[in-house]
């Protein structure tokens, strides 16, 4: 086996160097999501435009055919009394876990109260800003190689904190043609109640365009495969999204003072998601013959053995610089969703020279788990580069920002012959006469 991975290793003394690291950047992005022109990027367009012309039954049919579960329209959502029943379940068979979730719960509201913006108003000269909280949302809950049960927390909390009012969680039916109870009892602990059990792109067009039992959102925000980020950007526009968000990715920069046996390890945990992306940056050539060794050994010992091995080898690589700062340049340029430092004392450094990450992870005891689970910021994170324009979801995603403006008498007196000027520079004369009227005498 490390003879096979010996194929994703990338050394800046090859020849082709250049080409291999950039090859492996368009691999890692165009993970994220199809090219709507291809094959598959049609497929989506034309699975949404089936839900916007037939609805619930469209729905049905793509549920059947993607999903291998038949279900009428009224079986969409899934019951209180079901819900319910996952929670009482859970609370009855694993405390532990459910007192692991509320903590969890804890954790990110704590976080995203912190650094929540929409209780805040400035105003100034005569403008400022008003926030309202986005009255109803969607969310994507994977559902298929693994139960998430907190991309729930990751997603819902913040939108919670928020003020958001409606909340409708969609997830496929891939549990004994249902929803995993794990992921139903923490819609259950949150008083979430409007619970989908459809998935794909079938189920973005039905929160984006509404159908007869699922009523339109303003937002749909999750991460999901290439089929739910597709879907995501085409509806973008008759809603909003968060950004594109998966599959996953990891990139980690490493030294010789990092543990190759940890560095092997938080790669894994990124490529067991099927598909997921791990790459390692380092400096040292030998530190990465150690790294290799260590997956090697560790491949073979996960559950999914098979599976994380095929996405090591088709969306992963460990590249080994000249120096630093070329390192870091790519780094910038490669704009991961999770970005790991474990480069001893100097990590920090580092990490402040990295501008393009979805979340920086600074430490050798700062796994992605960490943050995946627990810390407080959402592990739902921009995907495929998406980082260099995109951001963490957080409490802050789920308001809007309307401008407010208010001018008396005198400041609009003071300020009129400049906006008269402006406006009759560009022709539009009725804007500039709107001002005029206001500076004429009234016989009051």
């Amino acid at each position: 086996m490390p003879n096979e991975l010996d194929k994703i290793l990338i050394l800046s003394s090859q020849p082709d160097f250049t080409l291999r690291l950039e090859e492996l950047r368009k691999t890692v992005c165009e993970a994220a999501a199809f090219n709507p022109i291809s094959r598959e990027g049609q497929t989506v367009v034309r699975i949404i435009d089936e839900v916007c012309k037939d609805g619930d039954k469209a729905i049905a049919k793509f549920t059947k055919e993607f999903d291998g579960v038949e279900l009428k329209d009224e079986q969409f959502q899934v019951t209180d009394e079901k819900l319910q029943k996952a929670y009482s379940e859970l609370e009855k068979n694993n405390e532990k876990l459910l007192a692991g979730i509320r903590k969890a719960i804890k954790n990110v509201k704590k976080y995203q109260k912190e650094i929540f913006i929409g209780s805040s108003k400035n105003c100034s000269g005569g403008t400022g800003i008003k926030y309202t909280p986005i009255e109803r949302i969607g969310i994507c809950v994977p559902g298929a190689s693994a139960p998430l049960p907190s991309t729930v927390i990751m997603t819902a909390v913040p939108a919670i904190v928020a003020g958001v009012k409606e909340i409708a969680i969609v997830s496929p039916p891939r549990y004994k043609g249902s929803i995993h109870p794990v992921i139903l009892a923490v819609c259950c602990e949150l008083e979430i109640t409007e619970v989908y059990r459809i998935g794909g792109a079938q189920a973005v067009a039905a929160l984006a365009f509404g159908t007869k039992t699922i009523p339109k959102v303003d937002k749909i925000v999750g991460p999901g495969n290439k089929w739910v980020q597709t879907a995501k950007t085409l509806v973008f526009g008759q809603v909003g999204i968060d950004s594109i968000a998966g599959p996953s990715e990891v990139l980690i920069i490493a030294n010789a003072q990092a543990n190759p046996a940890w560095i092997a390890a938080d790669m894994l945990s990124q490529a067991e998601h099927d598909p997921g992306s791990a790459v390692l940056f380092t400096d040292s050539v030998d530190f990465v013959k150690s790294v290799l060794s260590e997956l090697g050994k560790q491949v073979e010992r996960l559950d999914r053995a098979e599976a994380t091995k095929k996405c090591l080898l088709k969306y992963s690589g460990i590249v080994a610089f000249e120096n630093t700062d070329e390192l870091i340049k790519q780094a910038n340029f490669f704009a991961a969703e999770h970005l790991q430092i474990q480069c001893g004392d100097e990590s920090r450094k580092i990490a402040e020279k990295i501008n393009n990450a979805g979340a920086i992870f600074i430490g050798s005891y700062t796994p992605v788990a960490v943050g995946d689970y627990w810390a407080g910021p959402s592990h739902t994170l921009p995907t495929g580069g998406g980082a260099r324009f995109s951001s963490a979801l957080n409490a802050n995603d789920f308001i809007k920002s309307t401008s407010i403006i208010e001018y008396d008498k005198e400041k609009l007196a003071a300020s009129a012959d400049d906006i008269i000027r402006l406006a009759e520079t560009e022709g539009l004369d009725a804007h500039a006469k709107s001002v005029k009227i206001r500076q004429q005498p009234t016989d009051s």
